[in-house]
Order: structure tokens, then C-alpha cells, then sequence
């Protein structure tokens, strides 16, 4: 009756977790309820509704739009180590800064109990002041990121959500003037076969021409505006309606355009002028201020104007400048500053796309020291200058979240190209050993101290340096991956954790759960080891009854089933109930944790000082589920005499984790490959049939007792044919 009831228990919570589950939806209108509109923009005080076109919701202050809100996960993938999204909810203004950022929900199992979520939040916190205008710039490569020790993937996966959905925001809506990145395929072309010849009011009504007028109150209204009294004790000298800059800009490339302006003799040199895929725009300026300044002269650059398109940005440098007499127009009005910029082909400038002309105003606030505004002229080519091609759709998101994933784990394998090939040269020398453990194992002094070192670097350097202790966990996410979709972006994230599973699955075919257990798991190595050194101390060691350490074995298994069990309900639940592994707490986190973490740990070590490997042995999780297929096995590397067993029990007697049978047979789900029977098996003081072989060469007179072997007993398959003197 008791289990029945226990059962229908269990049956109705995992319903009600499934249902809860399905039922909730993450969104980014789930989520503003629980956020304070100050956290995500200084002053605000409510959020707008969510908008049906973009899933951005507008942040208030006033009643007016300060920044808008979205969902990471709304606009790129966000999957985290744990096969979940981490959700971020970010505001970002007018200018593409972000104004404020917060984690609200993950399942992170790294960060889940293990590190402090207090700090995550902190760390997410500091995106604030990001600009993605510099984002897109570089390639999500213009700020520092903050890893923290044993959530190097979990950051990343934020860090690349927040550029990427941030860039994504602000191309939608327009922000710093980002514009949509467009599809591959047919683009905006210029028809060069236009060549008609207009008048300076036409080219000025149509847009072909674009100006920008400031006054001198303009200029120092904007200079007030910043706030730098240095600035403003400095005003601009002349009445606030005298013209400070009158700047007009045209692309006279376009055959129609620069005919009109150039006239016909001078748009010919400009085409002998330009390459193959460079272009030219036509700037015109008058006023008090200039817009080349005095600058190229000493350095060959024009300091005082920048052309932006998109992500690119081009300078212009004295080469790239031929000077106008006039502007062929008839009507048009004179000018004091005419000259033609060059935009080279390397800047990738597209003359069918929007482009703006940005005009830098500078102040000398001091004897070097200067102050600067920026203002901004627009450019668009009138549509009549363009071919009739079908206007470019908005990049699949498909296709750019692929392209983006793949980019971050290979950005993530570069930067740990060292630690990549340490594990590497580890997992060679490791396979050496194993296909000729023979010789390996020769001289049992050379391999105590070859295991020794072998294990202090899989403790140092996979564990407390490159935190890649394997876990539950991953097979949990892993079964989690297939339940849901899998994908292999997930898992590419951390490059050692990635190659060990993969050694581990090719290791099962030949030599079972051994080559990790016994060799590749830190905390299997810190079990050994100091064990070893309370050998040293000679703290008494003990050896469990058969009986009683044959039915402790299951203990393990049953861990493993429940747990996996638990994770198809819920993986969060599943990962907390994990924490019996105490990989986390020794090893990631190198025992800086909340004292109940630290005190199991211990505890576990403090027995394992008594029992070898207590916890490989009887708990661990990953060990039962790496045993589980160790049966599959294709070869039986680990030799065995006939004697084995039956009489002799030297093996049995020291196997360090007592895997091998009264009967001899060795358990290859319990047995972690560490060769010491295979030591025993060629020893000339332990085993008795190499004793046995000896003395009877030795009456043969083919064999000196007190010289070392040397070789395999005669009845080893690697033996040679021994001479008979």
C-alpha cells in the first residue's frame, strides 16, 4: 500500500512539473512584471506594451520613450551548457547603448548552486554602457569580457546573446543609425545608363543634393549643452543667425549627378580617376567653419569629416581628394570650400544604400587640449538613379543564428588552443600506454611514478586549471538535447569537456569506464592521491568484506537511474540533487563554497583515506553510468594466467578497488584500468607462476634468479623462445 501510494505520488508530480511546464511560456511580457523599469534606464517609470512587429517593449520615463526592452532570447539563441536558454532582459536607447541589463532566468547547472547567483547578476549587470554602434564595428570584439572561474560558457553564452540581440535590436529599429543587414541575392544597382543633365534646384528638390546648415547660435547652444564650461567660455565668434557651416554633399559618381555638377569634361576625368569599384561624392562648403580644416596639410588626413554606412566607416586621406574650380550649374551658389573625396573600394561602400556624412565641430578648450561635436548629413540616392531590382529582404535568421553559434564555439576553441593541446598530448600518451601496457608496466617502480605524475597533472591542470571535470550533469543535458532538438552547439562550447566525452566513448569500445575513471577524472585522481599519501603517514587502510563490497557496488547504479529519471521531470531538480557529486565543489570550485558543500567533500575524502576510491567505487553517478556500457567492450586487454584465482589471489588480494573476483575474473564495470595487476602480472617477487618460471630455468641453468627478467614468462604470448645452455 505504502509504495502504491508512493508511486501515484511521483506519477502526479511529474504530471503537474510537465504541465507547468508546457504551460509557461518564457516571454519578454512574463518577465517585465518582475523588473523595476529604473534597473533597465535611469528615471524610468513603467513599461510600454510590447510592439506586434519587433518583441520590444518601450521603457517610460514621463510618458516618454527612454530605451526599449527585449528578450535576449527572443532574437538569438541563448542556449546555455545546460541545453536551456539563459534568459537576459536588456533596455537599449536612442544612440544603440544598452541603459541596463538583467539576468532573470537560467539553468545553468555551473551556476545553478555552485557559484553565487549574486554574481552572475553582478557581472550581467556591467553590460550597462555598452555601445553596439563599437559592437558592430569590430565584430562583437570592442570591450573586455569578465570570465568567472567554472562559468567560462555560461558567460560567453551571455556576453554573445547581449551583442548579438542588442546589434539585432538596434538594426530593427534603427538606433545609432545601424541599418538591417540584408540578404544575400539581387542588391540595389545604380544605372549607370542614366546620364540626363539637371539644373542645381532640380538635383536640390529630388535629393540628389543634401545640406546641412548650422548657425553660430546653433554651435553654441550644442557646446552649452554638454555642459563643459571650458567649451562654453569659448563661443563662436560673430552674431547666433551668422552661418557657421553651410555644407552640401552629392554622389557625383552617378553619371547623371556628376554630369550636373561637374560638367562634362570634369565628370570624364573623374572616371579615369576611379578604379574598378571605387565611388566619389561631391562636398561643398561655405561659412565661418570648414570642413577640411587645416589638418592634411600636416598629416594627410581630413580630421573633420567621416563617411558611415552601416558598420563601415571611411576616412579621407590627401590622395583621395581632387580640388573644383565650380560647380558646372548654372544656378547653383558659390561656395568657398569644393572638393571631390574618393571612397575606396576596400570601404565596401554600396552607392544604392543610405549613407551619412559626419561633420566634426572641434573647440579649443585650452593651449592642446580641444572639444568636439558631431553632426550628422544624411544621404539617400533618389530612386530614379536605381535599376528596378526587387528591394533586398532582412537576413534569415536562421541562417545568421547558425552562422553566429558556429562562430562563438570556434572563437571559444581558439582561445583555448594551449589547454586543447595539453589534453591532447595527455590522451596520446595515455593510448600509448594502453596498447603496450606491457612494457609499460615492466618496471613496477618506473609506473608507480609515471601513474603519480599522470594523475597530479589530471588533478592540476583538467581540473583545478581548466576546470573540465566531466559530470552527470552533461548526460543529463545531453538526453535533455535530444528530447528537445539536438544540437551540437551546446556542447561544442567547452572544447576539453567535448574531446574527453569523446575519448570516453571510444575508450568504452576498447577498455571501458577504466581510461576515465581511473586516469582522467580529477577527483578520481585526488582520491588516489591522497590516499597515497595517507598510506605514506601510514594511516591503517581497509579492506571491505566480498560480500559486503559486491552489494555495495548497485549503490552507484541506482544513483545514476534516479537521477536520470528525475531529469526527464525537471532538469533543474535533477541538477540539484547532483550536487552528490562533489566534482563541483573540489574541483571547479576548488572548495570556495557554503560549508555544507565543503564538509561532504571532505567527508568523502576523509574516507577515501581509508578506503581507496571510496566514492568511485559506491556513489558516483557518472561512474555507474559509464559502467553501464562498459560490457560492449570489443577487446580484453588486461591478461590473466590460468592460475589466476584458483590458487593465487596476489591480484584479488591488491587490487586497489577490489574489481577483481575471488575466482579471478576481473569486473570490468568496477575495474578503473590501472594496471596494477598487470604489474603483478610480470612481478618476479609476487606472482607465482613468473617465480615458478624462473626457478625452472634457473635448474636449467638458462636463468640467474637475481637478474631481472626482462621479458615476458614463458607462457605469455609475447614470450621468446629461451635458450638452453
Amino acid at each position: 500500500m505504502v509504495v502504491s501510494r508512493a508511486i501515484h505520488f511521483l506519477l502526479a508530480l511529474a504530471l503537474s512539473c510537465l504541465m507547468a511546464i508546457s504551460a509557461h511560456a518564457d516571454s519578454l511580457a512574463s518577465f517585465l512584471p518582475d523588473i523595476e523599469p529604473a534597473d533597465l534606464a535611469p528615471g524610468a517609470d513603467a513599461f510600454g506594451p510590447v510592439r506586434d512587429d519587433v518583441p520590444v517593449a518601450p521603457v517610460l520615463k514621463g510618458g516618454e520613450t527612454v530605451a526599449w526592452a527585449f528578450l535576449t532570447s527572443d532574437f538569438v539563441g541563448t542556449t546555455g551548457y545546460s541545453g536551456k536558454p539563459i534568459h537576459v532582459v536588456a533596455a537599449i536607447d536612442d544612440d544603440a547603448v544598452l541603459t541596463g541589463v538583467q539576468l532573470v532566468k537560467h539553468s545553468e547547472p555551473i551556476v545553478l548552486i555552485g557559484i553565487p547567483n549574486s554574481r552572475m547578476v553582478e557581472l550581467t549587470e556591467g553590460y550597462a554602457g555598452l555601445d553596439l554602434k563599437v559592437e558592430a564595428e569590430t565584430g562583437g570584439e570592442g570591450h573586455d569580457l569578465d570570465i568567472i572561474s567554472g562559468a567560462t560558457v555560461t558567460i560567453m553564452v551571455i556576453d554573445d546573446s547581449l551583442v548579438r540581440g542588442g546589434i539585432k535590436v538596434a538594426r530593427a529599429l534603427g538606433l545609432g543609425g545601424l541599418s538591417p543587414l540584408q540578404a544575400d541575392g539581387p542588391k540595389r544597382e545604380v544605372d549607370m545608363a542614366k546620364d540626363a543633365v539637371y539644373d542645381w534646384a532640380t538635383l536640390s528638390g529630388d535629393g540628389s543634393i543634401r545640406r546641412l546648415t548650422l548657425d553660430v547660435g546653433q554651435v553654441n547652444a550644442a557646446f552649452e549643452a554638454t555642459g563643459d564650461q571650458r567649451a562654453i567660455k569659448r563661443p563662436e565668434p560673430g552674431e547666433p543667425d551668422d552661418t557657421f557651416i553651410d555644407m552640401h554633399v552629392a554622389l557625383v559618381s552617378v553619371p547623371s549627378i556628376g554630369k550636373s555638377l561637374l560638367g562634362e569634361a570634369e565628370y570624364q576625368n573623374l572616371v579615369e580617376w576611379l578604379d574598378e569599384g571605387e565611388q566619389a561624392i561631391l562636398v561643398l562648403g561655405r561659412g565661418s567653419y570648414s570642413f577640411k580644416g587645416s589638418g592634411y596639410v600636416r598629416g594627410g588626413i581630413f580630421d573633420r569629416i567621416q563617411l558611415i554606412q552601416g558598420d563601415n566607416s571611411v576616412r579621407f586621406f590627401d590622395k583621395q581628394q581632387e580640388r573644383l574650380g565650380r560647380v558646372a550649374a548654372p544656378d547653383a551658389p558659390s561656395f568657398t570650400e569644393l572638393d571631390i573625396f574618393k571612397i575606396p573600394a576596400e570601404a565596401e561602400f554600396n552607392p544604392a544604400e543610405p549613407f551619412r556624412l559626419q561633420l566634426l565641430v572641434q573647440r579649443a578648450v585650452g593651449a592642446v587640449e580641444k572639444t568636439f561635436l558631431t553632426f550628422d548629413l544624411g544621404y539617400k540616392l533618389p530612386e530614379q538613379y536605381l535599376l528596378p531590382v526587387a528591394v533586398p529582404t532582412v537576413v534569415d535568421d536562421a541562417t545568421g543564428e547558425a552562422a553566429a553559434k558556429a562562430a562563438l564555439w570556434k572563437r571559444i576553441w581558439k582561445d583555448r588552443t594551449v589547454e586543447i593541446a595539453g589534453l591532447g598530448v595527455m590522451l596520446l600518451v595515455l593510448t600509448a600506454t594502453f596498447f603496450f601496457q606491457f612494457h609499460a608496466t615492466m618496471n613496477a617502480r618506473v609506473f608507480y611514478w609515471f601513474r603519480i605524475g599522470y594523475l597530479t597533472l589530471t588533478l592540476f591542470f583538467i581540473g583545478w586549471y581548466a576546470n573540465a571535470q566531466l559530470s552527470v550533469v552533461n548526460l543529463m543535458a545531453l538526453a535533455g538535447s535530444l528530447r528537445t532538438g539536438f544540437s551540437w552547439d551546446a556542447f561544442l562550447l567547452d572544447p576539453l569537456v567535448f574531446i574527453q566525452w569523446f575519448a570516453v566513448a571510444a575508450a568504452l569500445l576498447f577498455w571501458g569506464r577504466g581510461a576515465y575513471c581511473g586516469w582522467l577524472c580529477p577527483f578520481g585522481a585526488l582520491q588516489e592521491l591522497t590516499n597515497k599519501i595517507a598510506r605514506a603517514l601510514k594511516v591503517p587502510q581497509w579492506t571491505l568484506p566480498w560480500g559486503l563490497n559486491e552489494r555495495l557496488w548497485p549503490a552507484k547504479y541506482m544513483i545514476f537511474l534516479g537521477l536520470f529519471g528525475l531529469s526527464f521531470v525537471s532538469i533543474p531538480l535533477a541538477e540539484t540533487y547532483a550536487e552528490i557529486e562533489p566534482f563541483k565543489t573540489a574541483i571547479i570550485l576548488k572548495f570556495m563554497r557554503d560549508w555544507p558543500f565543503v564538509v561532504f567533500a571532505l567527508t568523502l575524502l576523509g574516507i577515501g583515506l581509508f578506503i581507496e576510491r571510496f566514492y568511485c567505487r559506491y556513489l558516483c553517478p557518472l561512474g555507474g553510468a559509464l559502467a553501464i556500457p562498459a560490457r560492449i567492450r570489443m577487446f580484453d586487454w588486461l591478461r590473466r594466467y590460468k592460475e589466476c584465482g584458483s590458487p593465487c589471489q596476489t591480484c584479488a588480494n591488491e587490487c586497489p578497488v577490489q574489481a577483481i573476483h575471488p575466482t579471478g575474473e576481473i569486473n570490468p564495470n568496477e575495474c578503473v584500468t590501472c594496471l596494477h595487476c598487470q604489474v603483478l602480472y610480470q612481478s618476479e617477487d609476487k606472482c607465482p607462476v613468473v617465480i615458478r618460471q624462473l626457478k625452472r630455468r634457473a635448474k636449467t641453468g638458462s636463468v640467474n634468479l637475481k637478474t631481472p627478467l626482462g621479458q615476458p614468462p614463458a607462457n605469455h604470448p609475447n614470450a621468446k623462445p629461451q635458450s638452453v645452455s
